[in-house]
């Protein structure tokens, strides 16, 4: 199936790959490890304690199925995708596996925009929300655009990252509430009524008969 983006992700990538310096490697290098593997793992250890000492399960499964999850997902659309990336070696640049869709975008697209539904609800102040949207986006933002600049991805497989991992927290979210409203809606335990205690139990023990041994 032809690329009909093909124009615009070789002219984006041939752009950025013909102004590569050292410095500037050494600046999106910076960027790109706010969605590396080693990065997101530390940041996941660290909730992960944080949610087992308070006992938040459920966010703690929410994080695990969101994040890790999504992360597994696209390595296996990376796989049947079978996309090669822009540049494999360069000056700057050695590059193995697939491209499409980004790894290191919809990780973080995954974690940060998860801590960002977290974080919300607890939030009242307007100013702290619109904070924390802004610096999720622009950290995802960032994460995409030093992929792009240092070859190792095509604009479009930064796009389908984001989308991509958008999708997989919207559907995280509406099958947590939903599992939530069922487990409310489930009737509580019947309470044990004084009518089922056996009526020995309430008569003294003198009037009871206990026959004698012969």
């Amino acid at each position: 199936m032809a690329n009909p983006f093909w124009s615009a992700d070789h002219g984006t990538a041939t752009w950025f790959h013909e102004r590569l310096t050292p410095l500037l490697v050494s600046i999106l290098r910076v960027f790109t490890e706010f969605g590396s593997g080693e990065w997101i793992g530390i940041i996941l250890f660290a909730l992960t304690l944080i949610f087992v000492w308070k006992r938040w399960w459920p966010s703690l499964v929410t994080l695990i199925v969101a994040v890790p999850g999504g992360m597994l997902l696209n390595e296996w659309v990376k796989v049947l995708v079978h996309r090669h990336r822009p540049f494999v070696d360069g000056p700057f640049v050695d590059w193995s596996g697939y491209s499409f869709a980004s790894g290191h975008t919809i990780g973080a697209t995954l974690l940060y925009g998860q801590l960002l539904l977290f974080v919300l609800p607890a939030l009242k102040a307007r100013r702290w929300r619109l904070l924390c949207i802004f610096s999720a986006i622009s950290l995802i933002l960032l994460v995409g655009f030093s992929r792009i600049a240092l070859g190792a991805h095509f604009l479009t497989d930064v796009l389908a990252a984001i989308f991509f991992g958008a999708l997989w927290l919207i559907c995280c979210l509406v099958a947590g509430k939903s599992i939530g409203k069922h487990h409310r809606s489930l009737p509580d335990p019947l309470p044990i009524s004084s009518d089922l205690v056996p009526v020995v139990a309430e008569q003294p023990i003198e009037s009871l008969h206990v026959p004698r041994a012969n």
